[in-house]
Order: structure tokens, then C-alpha cells, then sequence
């Protein structure tokens, strides 16, 4: 069964869609990719299905059983967020905040989770560091495991691994990949790197001037993914 469907989705902001029509279901544990160029309303798609804007038309439906607070968020990370001064342990149990209510204390329970998300990420020695003194790979790590303390079900990437250098990229993709295979984490995530998008997605969303939606196979035999992946030096 679907955990996400969109519906006749139309995009974009004061009421001016970007992208019209958009008509797919995620089922759990697909892996993925949304592509495109620059500006084609990619990122403006993701904060959609999170509801932090509402769509122009059209509607985002869950199901089987897909509650908000079983949805993890990892999202671009800025400037500021980098020199952020906490400990690595501070942020990944902040990802709990949404389980907490009112309460102004973390559960065992929240505290156990966050100790096996850095536990997943392999960042567990890093626990009593200053998230500032890390470097660019590691902290994403940290934000990924704090992003893992939201997600029961369902977790969405934009670009992470924007800014990364080629080892840090393939380790990032790696535990990724694990969580979508290993968990059984249903992946949605947002990338400009289609050698990357059609090696580990099963499913993949183009947007530009033409809309793809299919499987990775049927995109690599599609016109526009061969057109794709050829300007942007993809297989």
C-alpha cells in the first residue's frame, strides 16, 4: 500500500504554480530520487510533502497507516547551522523533540533511540564533541542520525551530499543505502547527481520542462533520461 500519494499536485507560491499536475504514489521502502535542473521547483516539491507550504492545487494523501511523526526531515544544511555550538549528543536527541509534547525532559526511550541512531551512523565517539569542530562528512552524519530520531518510516534527503568530497559522498550513499535495505526506510531524496540517483534509487521523479515518473529501469530506456544523464556526465 502507498504512504504517500499526490494527487493533481500543482506547486509553487503566492498561488503561481511552478509545476502543475503531479500524479505518483511512494510505496514503502522505494528508494526515491527527485531530479532536475536548477530552479525547476525540486526542493519546493520536497517542503510540500512535508506541508511546510501548502500546495497551489491538488492533494497529498498517506497511507498504511503513515503518522507525521514517523517522517524524518534532513534538509539542506547552512552557513550559521555549521557553527552550531552543541555537542554532537545535544543535536541527534533533538531530533526527538516532536515526541516529547510538553515535556520538558527526553524519555529513556528517546535517549536509547538517539544513542542507536549515532550508534547507525558510526558517530558514537563523537558524542561529547562540539558539532562546530567536526568536519563537513561528520556533521552530516549527526544531522542524518538526529534526522533518524524523527523517521519511524519514511525519511527525506535534500542534496546530502551537497559540498562533500568524493570519499565522504560514497560513505554517505552507503549508509543511506543501508537504511532503506537494512531498515526497510522508505527514501525520498532530493539529488543533482543522476550517476548517483540511477545507481541507488528504485524509482525516479524528473522535473523541468518535462515530468518523468517511473521506475529506474523504465527511466534509463526513456528519452529524457538519456538526455539527462548525458549532460550531466551520467551513465
Amino acid at each position: 500500500m502507498a504512504q504517500i500519494i499526490c494527487q493533481n499536485l500543482s506547486l509553487g507560491y503566492d498561488g503561481k504554480a511552478i509545476l502543475q499536475n503531479l500524479n505518483f504514489s511512494i510505496h514503502s521502502g522505494d528508494y526515491f530520487c527527485i531530479v532536475g535542473e536548477n530552479g525547476s521547483g525540486k526542493s519546493t516539491l520536497m517542503k510540500t510533502l512535508l506541508h511546510l507550504q501548502p500546495p497551489v492545487s491538488g492533494s497529498i494523501l498517506t497511507g498504511d497507516g503513515l503518522k507525521p511523526n514517523e517522517i524524518g526531515y534532513l534538509p539542506q544544511q547552512t552557513l550559521v547551522q555549521r557553527d552550531f555550538p552543541a555537542s554532537v549528543r545535544e543535536i541527534v536527541l533533538s531530533g526527538c523533540q516532536n515526541c516529547c509534547g510538553f515535556r520538558p525532559f527526553y524519555s529513556r526511550e528517546e535517549k536509547m533511540l538517539a544513542t542507536a541512531s549515532m550508534e547507525k551512523m558510526q558517530i558514537s565517539h563523537l558524542a561529547r564533541k562540539c558539532y562546530r569542530e567536526l568536519s563537513g562528512g561528520q556533521q552530516q552524519r549527526v544531522l542524518l542520525a538526529r534526522a533518524l530520531c524523527a523517521a519511524r518510516k519514511v525519511l527525506l534527503l535534500d542534496e546530502p551530499v551537497s559540498g562533500l568530497d568524493p570519499k565522504v559522498t560514497v560513505e554517505m550513499y552507503r549508509f543511506i543505502e543501508e537504511l532503506n535495505k537494512r531498515d526497510g526506510m522508505t527514501i525520498i531524496m532530493i539529488s543533482h547527481d543522476i550517476a548517483a540517483a540511477v545507481h541507488y534509487a528504485s524509482h525516479i521523479l524528473h522535473i523541468g520542462q518535462s515530468v518523468f515518473i517511473g521506475t529506474k529501469q523504465e527511466y534509463l530506456q526513456s528519452g529524457i533520461g538519456k538526455n539527462f544523464a548525458k549532460t550531466t556526465g551520467g551513465e
